[in-house]
């Protein structure tokens, strides 16, 4: 496909739907905060975004299943039958095959709990041919009555891929599959994305994780982001000012995209530490400290956090 004008895919005064990924915090003794947790669960729907847990941002491929039959066990009850995103991930090594059985052991835990799943890549997908990916996602379809599907670039995961534009098709022509995370860090292939559902199926949802453009919004593109994490409430507010035409949407994407582009700097899964550290600053958690395994990002990032916090007018001016 050739490249689209972006300007034929603007559409203005559009409701967005925004989904924000959920912070795993953890105490200073390196435990899981689960009353932290279940606030950022509550604190997210309360602005209207759908939470999604089990994400990269809840730290997923660090924690085996009890734990994450546990997160989802808290969300369910949080919500109290209120909708949400949760990852179906399944880990493995690269040379592995693919595997539909675990990969229907997390769709079923998901449902069970009244989620959707949301299907992160495994080596055993990804490294197959194209139509084999299309084929291995119909599998799982049989297991569930609607999922999303989720492609990333290498700078977040090393089992990640791109997928073509003929396996993306390939997914849109799945019944169950509803919408598509779309994580590659880049613009052009996402309005590809776009152009290409809004002519074959456009109830589809392409959801962007570009957190170095979250305007992508403007295009058509919803969200299911990491850096909505900092902040579900003022990504709601840029939504609905986007929706009612208001032009402070600009200014406050501005200032959130700002933190964006610091929090995901290399290496970019540092960001959950960004995202701990910026939630303490918001007193919203007890605790910076991230995953016992996760990446740390240096203390001086306090001052630089604390300074967009102000921009946002969500920090007092000292």
């Amino acid at each position: 496909m050739n490249s689209p004008d972006p300007l034929t895919l603007v559409r203005p005064r559009r409701k967005v739907n925004g989904i924000s990924a959920v912070l795993l915090p953890f105490s200073p003794s390196g435990d899981i905060d689960w009353d932290a947790f279940e606030r950022l669960v509550s604190r997210t729907a309360s602005a209207g975004l759908m939470p999604a847990v089990n994400m990269d941002t809840g730290y997923v491929n660090l924690l085996d299943t009890v734990v994450q039959n546990e997160v989802l066990r808290r969300t369910r009850s949080i919500l109290g039958g209120s909708p949400f995103v949760a990852g179906a991930f399944v880990a493995d090594r690269e040379g592995d095959s693919f595997l539909p059985d675990a990969y229907a052991e997390r769709l079923h835990a998901i449902q069970a709990c009244g989620g959707t799943p949301i299907l992160f890549q495994s080596f055993g997908l990804t490294r197959q041919p194209g139509p084999d990916v299309v084929e291995s996602y119909a599998q799982l379809a049989t297991e569930t009555d609607r999922f999303l599907a989720f492609e990333l670039t290498t700078e977040l995961a090393p089992f990640g891929a791109v997928y073509d534009i003929g396996t993306i098709a390939g997914l849109m022509s799945i019944n169950q599959c509803v919408g598509l995370k779309h994580s590659s860090f880049r613009r052009e292939p996402e309005w590809l994305r776009l152009e290409l559902r809004n002519s074959m199926r456009p109830e589809f949802v392409i959801y962007t994780g570009n957190d170095f453009a979250i305007d992508m919004i403007v295009y058509g593109s919803d969200y299911l982001l990491g850096l909505s994490a900092f902040a579900p409430d003022l990504f709601a507010r840029r939504d609905d000012y986007w929706r009612t035409g208001d032009s402070r949407f600009y200014e406050l994407n501005d200032q959130l995209q700002y933190l964006g582009h610091f929090a995901f700097r290399m290496p970019s899964p540092g960001y959950k530490h960004s995202a701990a550290q910026f939630l303490k600053l918001r007193g919203w958690i007890e605790s910076d400290r991230p995953h016992p395994k996760g990446i740390q990002r240096p203390e001086s990032d306090l001052a630089v956090l604390r300074e967009i916090g102000q921009r946002l007018d969500i920090f007092p001016t000292t």
